[in-house]
């Protein structure tokens, strides 16, 4: 079966958040995505609903993720 590949901008506006900041998850290892032809970057519709869930306690949501990590 196929898997479901959304553009860094359908991730971008899932998760609310930048088209830099899918950049970046993908480069931690945050979102699983593969290149197309020459180099377009599509994200795994799966990896984005893990990590909605993963991220999703108690209320908490992938906005509070946000924050945490800009804490750092």
């Amino acid at each position: 079966m196929d898997k479901l590949l959304l553009r860094v901008g359908e991730a971008a506006q899932v998760l609310n958040v930048s088209r830099w900041t899918i950049y970046r998850w993908v480069e931690e290892g945050r979102l699983e995505a593969t290149k197309i032809g020459k180099g377009s970057l599509r994200v795994f519709h799966d990896s984005v609903t893990s990590l909605v869930e993963r991220n999703r306690t108690d209320g908490s949501t992938v906005r509070l993720m946000i924050r945490r990590t800009a804490m750092r």
